[in-house]
């Protein structure tokens, strides 16, 4: 595992925080060199609510195959790759054909239905306001996440797909993000395992609880939180 910043001190009630939060601005002052920061975001369930799109996906999936699929059930579990939610209804020598059929499925039943998730482009901007880049690193296939951010008009600087828990860490060190935001237990580990803060939102399938456990410096309810939370870490105002 790499380094990660040391904890703050300082204490806070509020139980949404943890209380190993850090309350300095590692990285949030521009580089001297590039006169930026960059700062991850996840996507499903961190910046877009993708349970109605990947629901009609995997029902029209299920009738192009002929396979059952418990599409209710499908979506309490996004986070980790496509293909470990296929094995649970085809057998592994389907998995790669299933898939590919499923992501060009996507487009046409996916994008519209999805909308962005609360605070969700005030964050991104946040970010960019602050003078940094704010950046997508998720599992999903590329080209399906890019068509979502566009079609919701969410401007990230980049867009990096099938990346998923440690090996988001990749992008978020290629890229130089000190912080990272997402809501699964896998974001937390991709952010740590690159050194980076780890923001947490108890938006998706990982309660708050879990999402401290795992390791998560702060957990936020939601990203209406974030453009404050960002304003006080970037001051280094305590329990930031």
């Amino acid at each position: 595992m790499s380094s990660h910043p040391a904890p703050s001190t300082a204490t806070t009630t509020d139980p949404h925080v943890s209380p190993t939060a850090t309350t300095t601005a590692p990285g949030l002052a521009p580089d001297a060199a590039s006169h930026t920061v960059t700062i991850g975001f996840d996507l499903d369930m961190t910046l877009i609510d993708s349970r109605p799109g990947i629901k009609a996906t995997y029902e029209e999936l299920s009738a192009r195959t002929g396979t059952y699929i418990d599409a209710d059930l499908a979506v309490t579990r996004l986070g980790p790759p496509l293909e470990q939610e296929l094995v649970h209804w085809f057998p592994d020598e389907r998995i790669e054909e299933v898939g590919q059929l499923y992501r060009e499925l996507y487009p046409e039943y996916a994008i519209t239905p999805t909308p962005a998730m609360a605070g969700a482009r005030a964050a991104i901007e946040a970010v960019q306001r602050a003078g940094g880049r704010a950046i997508v690193v998720t599992a999903k296939h590329e080209p399906n996440a890019k068509l979502h951010l566009s079609h919701l008009g969410i401007e990230a600087d980049a867009v990096i797909g099938w990346l998923w828990a440690e090996a988001k860490a990749e992008a978020l060190r290629e890229y130089g993000a000190t912080v990272y935001v997402g809501d699964h237990t896998g974001d937390v580990r991709g952010a740590r395992t690159a050194g980076a803060l780890s923001v947490a939102v108890a938006t998706g399938p990982c309660a708050a609880d879990e999402l401290l456990a795992a390791g998560a410096d702060v957990v936020l309810d939601d990203l209406t939180a974030f453009p404050a939370w960002l304003a006080g870490h970037i001051a280094g105002r305590p329990g930031a």
